[in-house]
């Protein structure tokens, strides 16, 4: 009896370990915002750290956040895998188009503060739609400190191109006239060179909100640049915006892809 107490006692425990409240740390602690305008993210720390730490974009056009299925669900699969997750609350641009960048590079440069305590050793980015434009952004424009080490891209807007971008994250982020060195700039597959980090990238063929052509675009960059280890795994169906959802047909698939991904980073 005593030991089955204690195993269920185990069990509780493990599973409070497994859905704690996330630690949150503010981005600019001596400055003063309102609301969901407060830069913050949410670090769910893993409870035996590989070193690898992700800072994680959810998407929504630039116009809200998908948080859930697109931030705060991976924590679970992510932890239990060593790694500990970011998710950024950063801000919608509103007119300001460099916001959303700043406070993803300021969350690597916060995290990378943070890494004796969370056992981090190397810091990516992840985002997913517009998040993955800011990951992106993030990945392509970046100073000594805030250069992520690797970047995660779930069905990415990546250019700016009106013949292929998606026109509510375009203009969300630059304005309804922008420049065509404005355009230029935030098309990032415009942007790789040979410092770019390693980027795995997953898409849908049938993505009817955001071209494939994005996903494709980003990787022959990477490719010409010579960047690697990078991966780009195409799925026939699903559409867009899947997330962590069950829903996903292949999702036994990428998460599969990823972890291995992930792995061949950390040299195993």
């Amino acid at each position: 009896m005593k030991k089955l107490t204690l195993f269920v006692t185990a069990c509780i425990v493990s599973c409070i370990a497994a859905f704690a409240d996330p630690v949150t740390i503010k981005l600019y602690p001596d400055s003063t915002f309102e609301g969901d305008e407060t830069p913050e993210m949410y670090v769910y720390p893993a409870a035996k750290p590989n070193g690898q730490a992700i800072v994680c974009c959810p998407g929504g056009g630039y116009a809200m956040r998908a948080s859930d299925h697109e931030g705060h669900n991976f924590a679970k699969w992510l932890n239990d895998q060593g790694i500990t997750l970011a998710v950024l609350q950063y801000r919608l641009p509103k007119g300001r188009t460099l916001v959303p960048g700043n406070d993803a590079r300021q969350a690597i440069r916060v995290l990378r503060q943070n890494a004796k305590k969370y056992g981090i050793t190397s810091v990516g980015i992840m985002g997913f739609s517009a998040g993955g434009h800011l990951a992106s952004t993030v990945s392509t424009h970046y100073d000594a400190t805030s250069r992520p080490d690797f970047s995660i891209l779930f069905y990415p807007v990546i250019t700016m191109d009106k013949s292929y971008t998606h026109m509510g994250t375009h203009d969300n982020l630059l304005g309804g006239n922008p420049t065509p060195g404005d355009e230029h700039q935030y098309s990032n597959e415009m942007q790789v060179t040979h410092a770019t980090p390693p980027a795995i990238i997953l898409h849908s063929g049938d993505d009817d909100v955001v071209p494939v052509r994005n996903a494709i675009e980003y990787y022959k960059a990477l490719v010409e640049n010579g960047v690697q280890p990078s991966s780009l795994h195409i799925y026939p169906t699903g559409g867009h915006g899947w997330g962590f959802g069950d829903g996903f047909k292949y999702k036994p698939e990428w998460q599969h892809e990823l972890s291995t991904w992930l792995k061949t980073l950390r040299g195993e």
